[in-house]
């Protein structure tokens, strides 16, 4: 595993911009890597998959170049995250393209992912998981993972159910590779908070949808700037897994989002022409933390604005 110190040392803020169905591309990951923070993007978003090779190509030409051109600058390695089911019929063929690109991360999620390890491995590469309990995070730390991403309660998408103080200390105790915490944070301070309960990186998912730079629709960036934790809904309909969602999102859609029915988790299907995915591609993700965000910014003002508030804030507890 690359020393802890190491990774961070080529990061502004010890930040993952979170995978987002289908809101990451290249043109946001590009400019969160550039910012100086860890960029990331499902494999499934590149559509058909044949696109997957040229988002690869492009990310790692553009990053490079743009390192040359400003040797001074930190610039961040990308991730990308592969879902680990048997549904996903891609998952050979986009672990081949990462392998061949030698993505320096690789998120994994939903089971434990040891082929992936192997394979990530073999090139030098990382490999992080996402689990929402103690469970979980012991099964992907027996299979090799470099680091573990806790999901704690109020996160966007997948998110679990358990505090971040009961989750990151349960992991810490077993575990000394990376901690990244997720969960309703969206500012400078709540990254500093999570080093300080014992994650490594903090994992921000949804304050990076309200970017210019992100592939969602203009009423998606303004109904989470218009949210609260109030408007978020908990529920597993849309994927067989529990998730959150903006109510106004499910609301628009026809659905009353004080009666949905529980998703069949058996059912789940991530294969590439998943028409289930598609008749919710209306239904939008986010965390609890939406109350928080009140402005659409470019991705390198927002990470300048949260280096900011990280930095002024441990200066005032150093006090």
């Amino acid at each position: 595993m690359t020393n802890k110190k190491t990774l961070l040392k080529t990061l502004k803020l010890p930040l993952i911009g979170a995978p987002l169905f289908i809101v990451s591309g290249p043109d946001l990951v590009i400019e969160q890597c550039k910012a100086g923070i860890i960029g990331a993007f499902p494999a499934l978003n590149a559509r058909p998959k044949e696109v997957l090779d040229e988002w690869l190509s492009r990310i790692t030409k553009e990053l490079k170049d743009h390192q040359n051109k400003h040797p001074g600058n930190l610039v961040a390695p990308f991730a990308v995250n592969q879902i680990v089911h048997q549904s996903n019929n891609r998952l050979m063929h986009d672990m081949e393209l990462c392998v061949k690109h030698k993505v320096p991360i690789v998120i994994t999620s939903l089971r434990p992912p040891a082929q992936v390890v192997e394979a990530v491995h073999s090139y030098g590469g990382l490999v992080f998981h996402d689990v929402i309990n103690i469970k979980h995070a012991r099964k992907a730390i027996e299979q090799g993972v470099d680091g573990v991403i806790a999901v704690c309660a109020g996160a966007g998408g997948h998110a679990g159910t358990l505090s971040p103080f009961a989750l990151v200390k349960e992991i810490r105790e077993i575990y000394d590779g990376y901690i990244i915490l997720s969960g309703s944070m969206s500012c400078g301070q709540d990254i500093l908070a999570a080093q300080c309960i014992g994650a490594d990186l903090a994992y921000f998912g949804t304050r990076f949808i309200a970017t210019n730079e992100a592939n969602a629709v203009d009423s998606y960036k303004e109904m989470i700037v218009a949210s609260n934790a109030d408007d978020i809904v908990y529920s597993s309909l849309f994927t067989g897994v529990h998730g959150s969602y903006l109510k106004g999102s499910i609301t628009n859609a026809g659905l009353d989002p004080d009666r949905l029915n529980d998703g069949e988790k058996e059912k789940m299907d991530f294969g590439s022409d998943n028409a289930k995915s598609k008749a919710w591609k209306d239904i939008w993700g986010a965390g609890q933390g939406v109350g928080s965000m009140k402005n659409i910014l470019s991705v390198s003002a927002l990470v300048d604005q949260l280096v900011e508030e990280y930095n002024s804030t441990k200066s005032k507890l150093l006090d």
